[in-house]
C-alpha cells in the first residue's frame, strides 16, 4: 500500500488587490495596493499615503472592479493611454491605500484648498520683498501638514533659498517650490475652452505631447495663431487626436502634379481633399473636374522597389569567359592609347613647327605716340633728335652771364626750352612744349 504524501503543498500566493487613484493638483495618477473586497461605487474618494505624504485621491474607473480587484492589469493600463512620445511613463508613482475618506475628511480638505489660496498670495509678497524674478501660479497643502508645494514659472533659473525659509518660519511646515512650464500653468488654472468643454490638459490628458504646425496644416485648420491656441499660448492639444487618420488618410492621395488617368481622359492633379477622399483633376482643355480616389489610376507612379528587387534577382545572369575579359581589355587599352594621341595633336601648330615657349618671347611693351627710346629717335614727325640740336643753339646765341637758364644761376637747364615769348600763357610742368 502506498502511504499518503503529508508534506504540505506549497500555495500560491494571492495576487495583490491594486486600486487606479488621481491625486495632487497635477492630476498624479498611482497604483494603490489595499485589501478590500469590495469598493463601493457611492465613495469615490481615499485616503492614501505616497511618498509626499497623506493625501486625498480619486478612484479612477470605479465600476472596473470586481471582488476588490482591477480588471485591466497594469501592462493593459498603459497599453490604454498608449506609449508617450517623451518616454515618461504614465503611471510612475505607487502608494498604499488608508482608507475610504469620510465627510469629515472632505471638509478638512476644502479648508486646507482656502488656506492655500492664503500661502500663495504671502508667498508672492515674500518674493517680491526679495526682488525674485518668478510668478507664483498656486500653492498645494498636503491633507496631512507635512509640505506644502508651491508651483511658480520664471524665465530662467532662480535662487529661492532665503523664500523658502521665511516660508517655512511663518508656516512652520516643509516648504517645497516647483518650477514649471506654461502648459503646466494651463493645466492648473485653466478655464473652458472655445470648443466649450474643459481644457483637455486639465481633465484627462495625463502626458502633454507636443504639438507642431504641420498638424494644423494637414488638417487645414486656419493658421491665425489666435484661434489655434489655447490658455498657454501653444498649439492646442486637441489637434494631435486626429494627426494619424489624416496621416493615413493623406496616404491613399495621389500627389499635386502627378498624372492620372480617368473615364474622361488624361489630367493632372491640382488638389485633393482628405476626408471626402476626392482628387481635382485638370485636363488639357482646362476643366476642372472632382474625382474619388477609387476611379483614377496613377500613370507617373514607379512600381515598388521590393517588387523590382525580385525581377532583378530572378534573371540569370550570364557567365564571361577568360577570351571575352581579354578582348574587352584590348579594346579599352586602343581608346586609350587613341586617347592620348588626340591630346597630344590638339596642343601642336598647324604649320608643323612647335610653338615657341612663352618665357622664351620678349615682353616688349608698345611705344606710345611721341614717345623716344633710347637712341633718341621718336615717333612724332620731325624726330626727337633734331628738336634737341635747335634747342642747344638758341642756347649758343644767348649770352651766358645774362641767360637766366644758365646752370651756374640756378635756372632750368638749357634743353629745357624756357620760353619768353610774353603773349604765350605758361604750360604745366611735364608738357609737350
Amino acid at each position: 500500500m502506498t502511504q499518503p504524501d503529508n508534506t504540505a503543498k506549497q500555495k500560491t500566493p494571492p495576487p495583490r488587490k491594486l486600486m487606479l487613484v488621481r491625486f495632487g493638483k497635477m492630476g498624479t495618477l498611482g497604483w494603490c495596493e489595499h485589501n478590500e473586497t469590495n469598493i463601493p461605487r457611492t465613495r469615490p474618494h481615499v485616503v492614501i499615503k505616497t511618498s509626499r505624504g497623506l493625501e486625498l485621491g480619486q478612484l479612477v474607473g470605479v465600476g472596473n472592479y470586481r471582488s476588490g480587484q482591477f480588471k485591466s492589469t497594469p501592462e493593459q493600463v498603459e497599453e490604454y493611454f498608449g506609449p508617450t512620445e517623451t518616454g515618461q511613463p504614465v503611471i510612475a508613482e505607487t502608494g498604499t491605500f488608508v482608507r475610504f475618506a469620510t465627510p469629515e475628511d472632505l471638509r478638512e480638505q476644502q479648508h486646507l484648498e482656502i488656506s492655500a489660496v492664503q500661502e500663495a498670495k504671502t508667498c508672492e509678497k515674500l518674493a517680491a520683498e526679495l526682488n525674485l524674478p518668478m510668478k507664483i501660479i498656486e500653492a498645494e497643502h498636503l491633507f496631512g501638514g507635512e509640505r506644502v508645494v508651491i508651483y511658480f514659472t520664471s524665465e530662467g533659473r532662480v535662487d529661492f533659498r532665503e523664500l523658502v525659509k521665511r516660508m517655512a518660519r511663518e508656516y512652520q511646515t516643509r516648504i517645497e517650490l516647483r518650477q514649471i512650464g506654461s502648459r503646466d500653468e494651463a493645466k492648473l488654472v485653466g478655464d473652458y475652452e472655445t470648443c466649450g468643454q474643459e481644457c483637455c490638459c486639465k481633465r484627462f490628458l495625463k502626458i502633454l505631447a507636443p504639438v507642431n504646425m504641420r498638424m494644423a496644416k494637414l488638417q487645414k485648420a486656419t493658421l491665425d495663431p489666435s484661434k489655434i491656441s489655447g490658455h498657454c499660448g501653444r498649439l492646442k492639444c486637441c489637434l494631435r487626436y486626429e494627426d494619424a487618420t489624416y496621416l493615413e488618410l493623406r496616404e491613399r492621395l495621389p500627389k499635386k502634379g502627378e498624372t492620372v488617368t480617368t473615364a474622361q481622359g488624361v489630367g493632372r492633379v491640382v488638389d485633393v481633399q482628405i476626408l471626402t477622399q476626392l482628387v481635382v483633376v485638370q485636363f488639357e482643355n482646362g476643366d476642372r473636374q472632382a474625382w474619388p480616389v477609387d476611379e483614377i489610376n496613377a500613370l507617373n507612379k514607379l512600381a515598388p522597389a521590393e517588387e523590382v528587387q525580385k525581377e532583378v534577382v530572378s534573371q540569370p545572369q550570364p557567365e564571361i569567359s577568360e577570351k571575352e575579359i581579354t578582348a574587352v581589355d584590348e579594346v579599352t587599352t586602343e581608346i586609350e592609347d587613341l586617347s592620348r594621341q588626340m591630346r597630344s595633336e590638339e596642343h601642336r601648330p598647324r604649320g608643323g613647327q612647335q610653338r615657341p615657349p612663352r618665357e622664351s618671347q620678349p615682353q616688349s611693351r608698345p611705344q606710345q605716340q611721341g614717345q623716344q627710346d633710347r637712341s633718341g629717335k621718336s615717333d612724332r614727325p620731325g624726330g626727337g633728335k633734331n628738336r634737341n640740336k635747335k634747342f642747344k643753339k638758341r642756347s649758343q646765341n644767348n649770352n651766358g652771364n645774362n641767360n637766366p637758364g644758365n646752370r651756374n644761376n640756378g635756372g632750368p637747364r638749357p634743353n629745357q626750352n624756357q620760353n619768353q615769348r610774353p603773349n604765350r600763357p605758361p604750360q604745366p610742368e611735364g608738357g609737350n612744349s
